[in-house]
């Protein structure tokens, strides 16, 4: 096949949505389709196979904000992305952002297959414009996305049952869906690694993710503040983003000085295996790669039980839980497990035997026998060798 992958976010793997971006990508080429991406990274311009649009300039303190926030915004050109779709047997398109929106209908003009992820929830938007609370305006961004993206698509990738349900309820419409995990590759992993000689007296507590008000990592902070076990506890806070500022003077009163850094994909596993214990804060979340990453190094995993978040699912029991928000509960659950060590060393083998669910091979050709279904309903031209497309539902 030749398949063209539409990426409003793409670039450096510096989130979620670019490394579930790249894991396509490279999936989709191990199995010998051609891949073209259309995307709207400058760097990117004059790589094989790729066609890149212009960013929308919003001045230059609004552009340094948006590159703060990870993302680029692109400038749609028709021109552009009928090159990049002409001549291909189907159109995967990541999220409905800008180069989504005008790819999605220049495809459906073309008459091309089209299947799209589902990786950006409303409130994700909202909670920029401080309204996630307000279900008025997350139902009224559902329907905008259901009304100008998702109704033109053959096939819709959910990577989690929770957030089907969401959308779905939300627009009170059933969707050509397939519930597929964006999966976990299997460098990620236990293995031995040994703390940097400056941390081997401490209890290290990791966190990964976008620094952002919807990952709730303030919560955490001020959670550790209020823990018996401040005074050993190394807070690390892996990843970058606009609180960073805010985040830094919030823990000026901790003992022990966080580290805030952004570690690369491989970094990142080892800083995973050598932690106490991992906390995913986050209140808003679609599915939470960095703690199924977690969850696949048989780390001892705390998460939120916020009814926004897909990762409250992912805990082994309650005990692994604590109350959205709630700095005084999250202290509790934290001192638990730092004060019950072999309990700590069972649940880690749960978790770790939990992760086998979400292996990044079979789900990605899974994720490859979507698009097939999807040609196959647009043009009849099903091709031979594929993973049967009533197995593609299967992770939630």
């Amino acid at each position: 096949m030749i398949i063209t992958v539409v990426c409003d976010v793409y670039g450096r793997e510096n989130n979620g949505s670019a490394v579930v971006a790249y894991n396509l990508i490279r999936a989709l080429k191990e199995y010998g389709h051609e891949v073209r991406i259309l995307c709207a990274d400058q760097q990117s311009k004059g790589k094989p196979n790729h066609w890149v649009v212009p960013n929308l300039n919003f001045g230059k303190a609004l552009n340094a904000y948006v590159n703060k926030v990870g993302v680029t915004l692109a400038k749609p050109q028709d021109r552009i992305i009928k090159a990049a779709l002409y001549g291909v047997d189907a159109v995967h398109i990541m999220m409905p952002m800008t180069l989504g929106l005008a790819s999605v209908k220049v495809a459906h003009e073309m008459g091309l297959p089209i299947t799209a992820g589902f990786h950006m929830q409303a409130q994700n938007i909202t909670a920029y414009l401080k309204l996630n609370w307000l279900k008025a305006a997350n139902e009224i961004t559902y329907s905008y996305m259901w009304q100008n993206f998702y109704k033109y698509c053959t096939c819709i990738h959910y990577p989690t049952q929770f957030i089907r349900d969401e959308f779905e309820g939300s627009i009170g419409i059933k969707t050509p869906g397939y519930v597929i995990s964006n999966g976990i590759h299997d460098y990620v992993k236990r293995r031995p690694a040994e703390k940097p000689e400056e941390l081997k007296d401490k209890i290290v507590v990791l966190t990964t993710g976008r620094y952002a008000t919807e990952k709730s990592q303030d919560t955490l902070i001020k959670a550790v503040a209020l823990s018996k076990y401040k005074d050993k506890i190394q807070l690390i806070l892996g990843g970058e983003g606009i609180k960073e500022g805010l985040y830094r003077q919030l823990a000026k009163e901790l003992p022990i000085q966080p580290i805030f850094k952004f570690y690369s994909r491989t970094e990142i596993i080892d800083v995973l295996n050598y932690a106490d214990i991992y906390v995913h804060p986050a209140q808003i979340e679609l599915e939470g790669i960095s703690c199924l990453e977690a969850i696949a190094v048989g780390k001892l995993t705390i998460v939120s039980d916020s009814k926004l978040s897909a990762t409250r699912y992912f805990a082994v029991d309650d005990s692994c839980i604590f109350k959205n928000r709630d700095e005084h509960d999250l202290a509790r659950v934290l001192d638990y497990w730092i004060e019950n060590p072999e309990k700590k060393a069972e649940y880690e083998d749960k978790y770790l035997h939990s992760a086998v669910a979400y292996d990044q091979s079979a789900c990605m050709k899974r994720m490859e026998s979507m698009i097939f279904d999807a040609i196959d309903q647009v043009h009849g031209d099903l091709p031979s060798e594929r993973v049967p497309v009533q197995h593609c539902v299967l992770v939630d």
